[in-house]
């Protein structure tokens, strides 16, 4: 199956660098809706079979145009939802707490998926929802499938789960809104990133969870394989 992994458009609060990641979330900005009705000529070339969404308004309203250019149904499902704040909630990305944030989520990518944010999700359960969906469209065998998520979710997922994704990687390369990553693959034998915001993804590398723990505010490897590198705080694309 081919995989499209869709980041929404602009909300006010990626504006603001804010971790708003609570049911139902704000709408887009005027740029969001622009950059959702983009969409379908960006993907012009891609085959889309099933079109997915989270429960988060802004990724129904990002797929809205695509449905529509394609007569396709959305199927929102939880699964795909941004990762919880939990304490955190609404508090700026460029700051401790916000960098504690995804450095949980991307300690969670190498392995230790039983850290919690505080007032949240562990790594574990994100996973889980995150891989039922896809197995989902899997199973009703889409050839193609794309899904419109979260910057954070679809990085750390794709990092955990692809095989030539490196943790380091995915923690460098913040999503654009609108930004894509492509993969190819099935639960059943794995996962490979192809590109990432159309930059292709080299086949070599040891993606996927390492089974190591970490240490939740030493950060993930940098791009040496050391640890104590921050990953990049959401800055202006927020959540």
């Amino acid at each position: 199956m081919r995989l499209l992994l869709v980041r929404h458009g602009q909300t006010p609060s990626n504006l603001h660098h804010l971790l708003d990641t609570a049911a139902p979330g704000p709408g887009l900005t005027a740029l969001g809706e622009a950059q959702a009705a983009a969409l379908p000529r960006a993907l012009a070339g891609e085959d889309i079979e099933a079109l997915y969404a989270s429960t988060l308004v802004r990724t129904q309203l990002t797929a809205a145009p695509l449905a529509a250019a394609r007569s396709l149904d959305v199927l929102v499902r939880d699964g795909i939802r941004e990762v919880a704040a939990g304490d955190l909630e609404m508090r700026p990305g460029r700051s401790p707490e916000g960098e504690r944030y995804l450095r949980t989520v991307f300690a969670w990518a190498a392995g230790d998926t039983a850290l919690r944010i505080p007032g949240g999700e562990s790594g574990a359960e994100v996973l889980a929802r995150y891989d039922a969906v896809v197995a989902e469209a899997a199973a009703d065998g889409a050839r193609t499938v794309a899904m419109v998520s979260h910057g954070a979710a679809i990085r750390m997922w794709t990092a955990a789960r692809a095989g030539n994704v490196e943790v380091a990687y995915a923690a460098a390369r913040p999503l654009e809104n609108t930004g894509v990553v492509v993969l190819e693959g099935s639960p059943a034998t794995g996962w490979n990133a192809l590109t990432w915001e159309e930059a292709t993804v080299e086949p070599a590398g040891e993606g996927g969870p390492a089974g190591e723990p970490l240490d939740p505010f030493a950060g993930p490897p940098d791009t040496a394989g050391r640890r104590g590198h921050a990953p990049e705080p959401p800055g202006g694309t927020g959540r």
